[in-house]
């Protein structure tokens, strides 16, 4: 681990796609939405942690969100798969997590969401959490993170600058063979006459040819191929959970625009939300025949091209926003290093 200062892309020189990001470049530029880690790193083995994104500030369970999931290659879990799909809605906070964590991820999930105050007689609920296999970095079976390490980062959630790289869920992630992590993005863009939002996290964990803003980044970790990534969508457009559904599948655009392999082991999930106050399936709403307003498909284009845009960037900031690190590798059984992408090289790949 080191102290040596990372860059975001475009403070590389990079400016991936023509929207322009909002103030903080961030999922946290969609208003409501609050992020927190849990950066767990131990001794010479334990490099890991959790992501927690809050939708908006109030009760979850109570005032729902439209949602939807996009996956294109299923080699993974995003526990709450099926209800979303059915009910098309988000009723808990989204935790990121390493595989062997999702079920303590579920404990910290339903613990934090039994807590909040209104919730008192639910018996019922569906945690959502994403995972990826951090294990080339981290002792993955030592239980950690533990339940209440996960609910530390749901507590910690907050909306402002979102820490990337090695941090959270991200700790001991590994992309293109360099050292991964949290990554996000944002877009502004006009529709409809409106000015809307939006806002990508990933956690990166896979691999390819990596290719920044259209050229390739040539080294031969960059050529690594397996792994995962969750790509978590947030807008204040006012969605349905279909074409939050279209919205997710565009992620896998700025996926494929990074050099991903896509391969027979990788997990590829694109979670969508909107935070739109006027599309928030309230406990009122829920009880009679709502009317909701709904961006028509005619419209959706924009969005679709934010999309890609964002997931890109992002994912290129959990690369040059993450140092150096030494773990333990537990399939080997042996010590690891996972060297950080080259700025340098970064630097020079962008000049004309």
């Amino acid at each position: 681990m080191t102290n040596i200062k990372r860059l975001r892309v475009r403070d590389l020189g990079f400016h991936p796609g023509v929207y322009a990001p909002g103030p903080l470049n961030a999922i946290t530029d969609v208003e409501g939405v609050a992020v927190g880690h849990a950066t767990i790193i131990e001794g010479d083995r334990i490099r890991t942690g959790a992501t927690a994104i809050l939708p908006h500030g109030g009760n979850l369970f109570q005032d729902k969100v439209p949602a939807a999931l996009a996956v294109f290659n299923g080699f993974g879990k995003l526990t709450g798969s099926t209800q979303i799909e059915e009910l098309g809605e988000l009723e808990t906070a989204v935790v990121l997590t390493n595989t062997l964590a999702t079920g303590r991820a579920i404990e910290a999930v339903n613990h934090w969401t039994l807590m909040q105050p209104g919730n008192e007689k639910v018996v019922s609920l569906n945690a959502v959490v994403g995972e990826t296999n951090d294990s080339r970095l981290n002792d993955i079976r030592a239980c950690r993170p533990t339940v209440e390490e996960i609910g530390a980062a749901l507590a910690a959630a907050t909306g402002g600058p979102v820490a990337e790289g090695g941090v959270g869920a991200g700790t001991g992630t590994v992309a293109f063979g360099h050292k991964g992590g949290i990554g996000t993005s944002s877009r502004r863009l006009e529709t409809a006459g409106e000015i809307l939002t939006l806002g990508i996290l990933v956690q990166s964990n896979y691999g390819g040819r990596l290719t920044v803003c259209g050229r390739a980044y040539e080294a031969p970790a960059a050529h690594d191929k397996d792994g995962s990534i969750v790509i978590v969508i947030a807008t204040d457009a006012p969605l349905s959970a279909r074409n939050l559904k279209r919205l997710a599948a565009r992620a896998f655009g700025g996926l494929a625009r990074t050099g991903a392999a896509l391969s027979n082991g990788s997990g590829d999930y694109a979670l969508a939300f909107s935070t739109a106050p006027s599309v928030r399936r309230t406990k009122v709403r829920r009880a009679k025949i709502a009317e909701y307003p709904d961006l028509p498909n005619d419209l959706m284009s924009p969005l679709f091209e934010a999309t890609i845009e964002a997931t890109e960037e992002a994912i290129l900031n959990s690369l040059t926003m993450a140092h150096t690190v030494e773990g333990f590798n537990a399939a080997s059984g042996k010590p690891s290093l996972v060297e950080a992408i080259s700025l340098e090289r970064l630097r020079a790949l962008g000049k004309p």
